[in-house]
């Protein structure tokens, strides 16, 4: 509800009014197949769940999955909150506004790989990881998707050992077609076990062909 950004707040008198109206495929763990099924029986909204007993449901669902969806109709869920978790991956990509040519555009290239790279720099630094898995992913023209990603012996989060392991991804890319976005990754995320050193200020050479 209300996203992006929106924060809905519902109480269990709510449910009728705000939450029965809407599809039962709303409900995250109703799948296409699930929803076909439900359709099956004349159950298009959560509200028309709701109204089946949970004997019904598992008789025609399963044990588990039958008395799931009872449950979830009248919103029940005793599972404890959880607010935290850690992240597993941070990413940064662009979409260009011309596909561009990994030759006669590098210097374009070359500036939003920069730009990328320092900006997942920055948001490890500011999260506080380091990475010891550094990816990139290519689309091009033909809406066709590559990635490339390389595991290094220890974990970085400055900018440029982040630039020189993108750039070691990129070059095992065949670059028959013109780029239509651009993004870099770094996973195997972890704690750094010490202050990592100041990055060296000298940009390591991009080259796309």
């Amino acid at each position: 509800m209300q996203k992006p950004d929106g924060f809905t707040i519902l109480t269990m008198d709510d449910l009728p009014r705000r939450v029965w109206p809407m599809a039962a495929a709303k409900i995250n763990g109703i799948g296409p197949k699930a929803n076909e099924r439900l359709a099956s029986f004349g159950i298009a909204t959560i509200g028309d769940l709701a109204e089946r007993n949970e004997p019904w449901l598992i008789e025609n669902f399963g044990r588990s999955y039958g008395a799931w969806l009872y449950r979830v109709s009248h919103g029940l869920d005793d599972r404890p909150v959880v607010t935290y978790s850690e992240p597993v991956s941070m990413s940064r990509e662009t979409t260009f506004e011309r596909n561009l040519h990994a030759v006669r555009d590098r210097e374009e290239l070359g500036t939003a790989f920069k730009a990328l790279c320092d900006q997942v720099a920055a948001d490890l630094a500011r999260k506080g990881y380091v990475s010891k898995k550094i990816g990139v992913k290519l689309r091009f023209d033909d809406f066709k998707t590559v990635t490339r990603d390389v595991t290094l012996p220890s974990a970085i989060g400055d900018a440029r050992s982040l630039r020189k392991a993108a750039s070691s991804c990129i070059k095992r890319i065949d670059m028959v077609r013109t780029i239509r976005l651009l993004g870099i990754k770094a996973g195997s995320l972890g704690r750094p076990a010490a202050v990592q050193e100041a990055e060296d200020p000298a940009q390591f050479e991009l080259k796309f062909d």
